[in-house]
């Protein structure tokens, strides 16, 4: 999960993007080092793998659901089986 001690936090803040495909090349290069430094095999992609589906799982619970839930109440319901 994302929500790590607030110092580990604070080192990390020279790392953000402005744009998305400065966060992809982040998020790429951050992969690759940890499958370099791991050694690359099947259970290192599988470890990078599982966590970028628990950051998009997560991203998704606490961010976009929520933001979904606002604009339906906002602009009205899209599905009638709902």
């Amino acid at each position: 999960m994302p929500y790590i001690k607030k110092e580990r936090r604070d080192n990390l803040k020279e790392r953000l993007p402005l744009v998305a495909g400065d966060l992809n090349y982040i998020i790429s290069r951050i992969c690759d080092e940890y499958i370099t430094r791991r050694g690359l095999s099947y259970g290192a992609i599988n470890e990078v793998m599982g966590v970028l589906t628990c950051v998009q799982t997560e991203l998704y619970r606490r961010v976009a659901a929520p933001y979904e839930d606002k604009k339906c109440r906002e602009n009205g319901e899209v599905y009638l089986n709902v």
